[in-house]
């Protein structure tokens, strides 16, 4: 399965097609980072392959957002390594829900709780695609990453709407 999905979609890799510099920067260097980081070793070591790879992803994102509170249920360990500064609580700098679990949260829950500088990250999109497609349609998500295992969301009001899919 996981080989299809690669093969699908492997003209989204690496960033190639994407047009504005700083979502290129954001794929080749956060999304798609393959060089080893400082905390890897120490993180995960019993997880699944997937959830090891998300939680690298997450601890990425963190690492490249630096917030202050961090809003996630689960793959707390990575976010945390991420950001060590940080605690869990309500947030509207990084928020994370995850669609495999019972956590699905209403788009106008998230919409009231976010600005300008927030990232949503949500996993398992699969599960919830028409909950997804309302998120990623919605005119305040600006810039949408579909990973296929999980979404990142951007809302900063100044850049142009855009979608991508990114083989991750």
């Amino acid at each position: 399965m996981h080989i299809l999905v690669y093969l699908k979609r492997i003209a989204y890799c690496r960033g190639f097609g994407i047009q504005s510099p700083t979502d290129y920067w954001f794929v080749r260097y956060v999304i798609n980072e393959h060089w080893s980081y400082y905390q890897y070793q120490s993180l995960g070591e019993n997880d699944d392959w997937l959830t090891r790879k998300l939680g690298r992803l997450y601890f990425r994102i963190a690492n490249w957002i630096q917030p202050q509170i961090i809003e996630a249920n689960s793959y707390q360990e990575y976010f945390h390594a991420g950001c060590q500064h940080a605690r869990f609580g309500e947030s509207s700098e990084l928020l994370f829900i995850d669609l495999d679990g019972d956590c699905r949260q209403s788009p106008s829950y998230i919409y009231n709780k976010v600005n300008d500088q927030s990232v949503l990250i949500v996993g398992g999109i699969r599960k919830d695609r028409a909950f997804w497609n309302e998120l990623r349609n919605d005119e305040r998500a600006r810039v949408t990453f579909d990973l296929y295992y999980c979404g990142i969301v951007l809302f900063d009001k100044k850049r142009h709407k855009q979608n991508y899919i990114i083989n991750f």
